[in-house]
């Protein structure tokens, strides 16, 4: 599937949105266009409140995922998406990276 499509399926909020969101998430490290997709799509309320465990929502699940691909073009949207999170939120996920800071974080995803 395209990335467009992914992306239309996870605004969608399809059955299988959490394994689109993944899938375009699996490719940031080499494509940018993924990378922005997912940014976008961590806005969404769907993916903030839809919680993969304890406090860790789909939403959290890009960011991560756009910090752990370490390229300029990722880092820059994920602290964007981060910024769009509200403060709660941004307290809540530093804790979680147990960072001070955004830049500070740089999660590993085996």
């Amino acid at each position: 599937m395209s990335n467009a499509e992914l992306a239309r399926m996870v605004e969608s909020e399809h059955p299988y949105r959490g394994k689109a969101l993944f899938e375009l998430s699996d490719r940031i490290p080499t494509d940018n266009d993924a990378a922005t997709k997912v940014a976008m799509l961590s806005r969404l309320t769907s993916l903030r409140r839809a919680r993969l465990f304890d406090r860790v929502s789909l939403a959290w699940s890009g960011i991560i995922a756009l910090l752990a691909a370490e390229t300029d073009h990722s880092r820059a949207v994920a602290y964007e998406a981060f910024g769009a999170l509200d403060i709660d939120e941004q307290r809540d996920m530093l804790d979680y990276l147990e960072v001070a800071s955004i830049e500070e974080a740089h999660p590993r995803i085996a």
